[in-house]
């Protein structure tokens, strides 16, 4: 028996580092938006809502953000759009919000009103 290599399979040395970056920017924005609840219907009642764990991922966003913004090319506007909305919704979501600049990931990408 020959078994065929799956070609539906890429090999990571082949896929382009803006993909790569892109991919594990939408990774890291899904799993904060879990993590603050906005994937259920009533976020303020979501069992899966964690705000210690969703600053952890946005924070580990802004860094990436912040680190390849030069070489994310035209999805670098969209995924700092999202970046934003999840730092204004963790803003939104907690009892005693941070500072302006205080913030989850507010270090690497300064102050979001």
């Amino acid at each position: 028996m020959t078994e065929k290599p799956d070609t539906s399979v890429r090999e990571l040395a082949d896929i382009p580092a803006v993909e790569v970056i892109s991919r594990a920017a939408v990774m890291l924005m899904s799993s904060a938006a879990e993590k603050l609840g906005l994937a259920d219907e009533d976020p303020d009642a979501s069992p899966r809502r964690d705000l210690d764990e969703a600053r952890r991922v946005i924070t580990a966003l802004a860094g990436l953000v912040t680190a390849s913004v030069e070489y994310l090319g035209p999805h670098a506007g969209p995924i700092r759009e999202g970046l934003q909305s999840l730092q204004r919704a963790f803003r939104e979501t907690s009892a005693h919000p941070d500072e302006p600049g205080k913030g989850p990931g507010e270090k690497y990408t300064g102050p979001v009103y």
